[in-house]
């Protein structure tokens, strides 16, 4: 019998090749068993490869459906014909004007023989002495204007990039089969990790401020929770941040449960008027970080505010899977830190978030929209009648990639008729004219006339 990967494969070129359409639907997996002669249990695994890959959709009694396409690495153009290439508001990786002479300023002193020979050498997960200090300040400069304790030194570990940062936290604090509290629309990567260490998923209640405390409380009594996975700061998909009083709320709750907490706080530099959750309850929260969406998204460093409780329990997990940070990475980014580059490129990448929100809000006018005015992406509920998947691969058709909301739903069963979309990937004028084709889409038009 094929492993299950292969046939993946063969699916996933037939969706390269368009023989297989974004919006197309699949058979449904017993029909996909017959046609190809597998177990059940085995298509299943196909459908499942296929949307960790990114390629597929589906929601419970709806269907499996192909997804809109991404864009080619490096693409960025306007809308014009409908063979133009397609505008990517998918992924979401910002980038200012002069980032780039900004970064290499700081790599100068670097490349002198003595510093490469330092910087090239294996690092461990406790990282360097002076990379240790520096995010030690980073995370307290982040949280200076809220009063925040001061984040010592000991307590950061490193890791290649955010995801496995991620992927140590949950490793060390949910024991395989166990269960973890997440918001019921998460970031999809918490998913895949999930799944790959045996962690059963719990969707916690959200509302227009972000996660209910009591939803908290209720999942609880409903079976043990080892820990909860929360975004406070522009939580993904809603960009949505929790008030300080509804972050207060949420700390009481977990210290009342006696729950330990990882809080993603990835794109939080854009919030940094906001306490982070590990400064009101540092005895029990593991804050994961990176600098891909501060800096570029080629500078896999990744790292963790850690209680020292917890830190050998982190550290060994991150050990265990192999995570350890780039030595080189590590050392760029103690540079940047120390010498203003990431402090510059911050506040240039907070006043464009601002700019690209406000012109969404302009060209979206009259639209169900969620988002923080702060905030890289926003949610849009769609008008009644319409199928998420339906917009998507209507918008596909007209050159553009949105995410529907099932690729972040824990429970696809509750996965409601919306899209996230990504304003930071391409420039303003292309971002202007994507927005008013999908207005035309939602208002049933279909796209816009270029």
């Amino acid at each position: 019998m094929d492993d299950y990967r292969l046939i993946a494969d063969r699916i996933a070129a037939e969706i390269a090749d368009g023989r297989l359409r974004p919006g197309q639907q699949l058979p449904t997996q017993r029909a996909f068993a017959r046609g190809r002669g597998i177990a059940n249990s085995t298509a299943g695994r196909v459908y499942r490869e296929l949307a960790r890959r990114g390629l597929t959709v589906g929601e419970v009694g709806r269907g499996t459906f192909v997804r809109a396409g991404r864009a080619p690495d490096g693409a960025r153009v306007a809308l014009a014909e409908p063979a133009a290439a397609p505008v990517d508001l998918e992924l979401n990786y910002p980038s200012v004007p002069g980032q780039a002479e900004l970064l290499a300023g700081g790599l100068a002193p670097l490349l002198r023989p003595d510093a490469l020979g330092d910087a090239l050498r294996p690092v461990g997960a406790a990282g360097t002495a002076a990379a240790r200090r520096a995010f030690a300040g980073l995370v307290s400069a982040g949280a200076r204007e809220v009063s925040a304790r001061e984040v010592g030194p000991e307590r950061l570990l490193f890791a290649g990039n955010g995801r496995q940062a991620i992927a140590g936290a949950l490793s060390a604090l949910v024991p395989p089969g166990q269960r973890l509290g997440v918001e019921e629309l998460t970031y999809p990567v918490v998913r895949a990790v999930a799944e790959r260490l045996g962690i059963t998923l719990v969707p916690l209640a959200v509302d227009e401020h972000g996660l209910l405390p009591d939803a908290v409380a209720a999942a609880h009594r409903a079976g043990p929770l080892s820990a909860v996975y929360v975004q406070p700061r522009l939580q993904n998909p809603l960009g949505v941040s929790l008030p300080p009083e509804r972050a207060a709320a949420l700390v009481a709750e977990l210290r009342r449960l006696d729950l330990p907490v990882v809080e993603d706080a990835i794109w939080s530099f854009l919030r940094p008027d906001l306490a982070p959750l590990a400064a009101l309850a540092p005895e029990r929260t593991v804050l994961v970080d990176s600098l891909s969406k501060r800096l570029a998204p080629g500078l896999t460093t990744g790292f963790a505010v850690v209680p020292a409780a917890l830190r050998e329990r982190v550290a060994g997990a991150l050990r265990a899977g192999g995570w350890a940070p780039s030595g080189f990475a590590l050392e760029a980014a103690v540079r940047w830190i120390g010498d203003g580059t990431l402090a510059a490129v911050e506040t240039a990448k907070r006043a464009d978030a601002t700019a690209r929100q406000l012109l969404a809000r302009e060209v979206l006018t009259g639209q169900r929209l969620r988002s923080d005015p702060c905030s890289y992406y926003l949610w849009w509920e769609l008008p009644t009648g319409q199928r998420a998947e339906t917009f998507v691969a209507e918008a596909a058709r007209a050159g553009i990639s949105v995410t529907p909301a099932a690729a972040f739903a824990v429970d696809p069963r509750r996965s409601p008729s919306a899209v996230r979309v990504g304003l930071a990937s391409p420039p303003l004028p292309v971002l202007a004219r994507a927005l008013e084709t999908l207005a035309g889409i939602a208002a049933g038009g279909g796209a816009a006339d270029s």
